[in-house]
């Protein structure tokens, strides 16, 4: 048997961290079982049904590796309409489903509580197809339906608890748990690996399999992703999109190696390693099923890790989309002409181990770029106080007779000017940093002077001793 799994997203218009993880898990399982991925798009929803949107989840899965070309589809669920009403059909002629006019408000009357579920009423009443009817399933009345689950054992339903279920709405258009059951039977699923809040569907699902005389898929429940407070994350209260950490700056290979932790480890005490390590350890069957927590402030960490192991000319690559802005990252506050690749080049080094996301590229470096710096309001009061312009008319004179403008002198002749002063060169400093860079935090002062040049960075220090009493 060639084991098939599949990947069913709904195009929502974003891609969910938490369908990421399972994508990965089903990519690995694949691949580990020399098997076959699927990708099935669920676009029934005709309000989910827009080409931007699947463009989108392709866009997401090429991201984190899931490369178009690599797998099989993607299939669109609206394609195999034909399939759904067919199966319905055929558990209606064996008398494993019947036709049902009871509206809701019927069936609350009947059982005297709004919270009771569907009583059965027309089971026997033999009802044909009509406007309005809908199809349900007939759910044995005694046993137990048990999934096998590599994660979570063998869940066990008692069948007299699952109710008569729709199958079919009132327009004769199949319902999701008959479309997905009879969409994974035409493709020969094999293995269902997918999110924990699918599990009360599966023993229903698992029902369809049966009356309609299939094998049901091995079942894999992996664990429900949660925010700090232990919720299921949630698009409507969490950062949930795939797509804002990417163009956060979330590198790709930092993402899918922390999703992967969402609920298994690799071997030893390490959480970053190779993907070619994950490829080969991770196992389905250890994956724990408690609820997963997504750290964002964990996957910062990570990134922050992944940044600085990357090459130098690697990192001045990957920099590029915040450098110069993309469809869906905003430009940086230069111009294009006033970019400088070499001046760039020189401080990557000093930038690349100082941030944890590459859209904080831009704050670091702007200061290079523009004519005169974004000055943070809040950072010049800090540093301009009593004493600042002495200081500023100080280090003026003192940069003006350097002979040779590089970052070691520069130090040495701020370090002399804060002394005569009693000052440390962290005091000294302070309003230095914020009248070249506009900002009180940064790239190491010295080097970044020594990059912005003589003439620029006195401009600016002169610039800034204007402003002060």
């Amino acid at each position: 048997m060639t084991v098939r799994v599949r990947f069913a997203p709904s195009p929502t218009g974003m891609f969910h961290v938490g369908g990421a993880r399972s994508a990965l898990q089903n990519w690995i399982y694949a691949k580990q079982q020399g098997g076959v991925f699927v990708l099935r798009v669920e676009d029934t929803d005709a309000a989910r049904n827009k080409p931007e949107w699947t463009e989108g989840i392709l866009s997401a899965l090429d991201w984190i590796g899931i490369a178009r070309g690599s797998y099989e589809g993607p299939y669109f669920q609206s394609q195999n309409a034909g399939e759904h009403r067919a199966a319905a059909a055929r558990l209606h002629g064996s008398g494993r489903a019947y036709y049902c006019d009871c509206a809701r408000e019927a069936v609350q009357a009947r059982s005297g509580s709004q919270y009771s579920g569907y009583d059965g009423f027309c089971r026997d009443r033999g009802l044909a197809p009509g406007e309005g009817r809908a199809l349900r399933f007939r759910t044995p009345d005694e046993g137990t339906t048990v999934v096998v689950d590599l994660i979570r054992g063998e869940p066990t339903f008692e069948n007299k608890l699952i109710e008569d279920f729709v199958i079919a709405r009132g327009d004769g258009s199949p319902v999701f748990l008959l479309a997905n059951v009879v969409d994974d039977m035409t493709m020969g699923i094999t293995h269902v690996i997918r999110a924990e809040e699918h599990l009360p569907n599966t023993p229903k699902q698992q029902l369809l399999w049966d009356a309609l005389g299939v094998q049901p898929p091995v079942w894999a429940h992996v664990p429900v992703v949660v925010n700090e407070k232990r919720q299921k994350l949630s698009k409507r209260r969490d950062k949930v999109a795939l797509e804002a950490y990417r163009d956060e700056g979330y590198l790709a290979d930092a993402m899918r190696n922390y999703l992967m932790l969402l609920g298994w480890a690799p071997s030893g005490d390490r959480e970053i390693v190779p993907w070619s390590v994950i490829e080969e350890e991770f196992r389905l069957e250890e994956v724990n099923p408690s609820p997963a927590f997504f750290d964002e402030k964990k996957l910062r960490a990570f990134n922050g890790e992944y940044i600085r192991a990357l090459p130098v000319e690697d990192f001045v690559a990957a920099c590029q989309p915040w450098l110069t802005g993309t469809a869906t990252i905003p430009p940086p506050p230069w111009q294009p002409e006033e970019f400088d690749a070499d001046a760039f080049a020189a401080v990557a080094p000093l930038a690349q181990t100082r941030i944890a996301v590459l859209s904080e590229i831009v704050p670091n470096v702007d200061f290079l770029f523009l004519a005169s710096p974004l000055v943070d309001e809040a950072a010049w009061a800090k540093a301009m106080k009593e004493g600042a312009g002495d200081l500023l008319d100080a280090a003026v004179a003192a940069f003006e007779a350097l002979e040779t403008w590089d970052a070691e002198r520069l130090k040495s002749a701020l370090e002399a000017v804060g002394a005569e002063r009693g000052l440390k060169l962290g005091k000294a400093q302070a309003p230095v940093r914020v009248a070249v860079t506009g900002r009180s935090v940064g790239l190491p002062l010295f080097e970044s002077m020594e990059v912005l040049g003589r003439e620029r960075t006195l401009t600016r220090l002169r610039a800034a001793r204007v402003r002060l009493p």
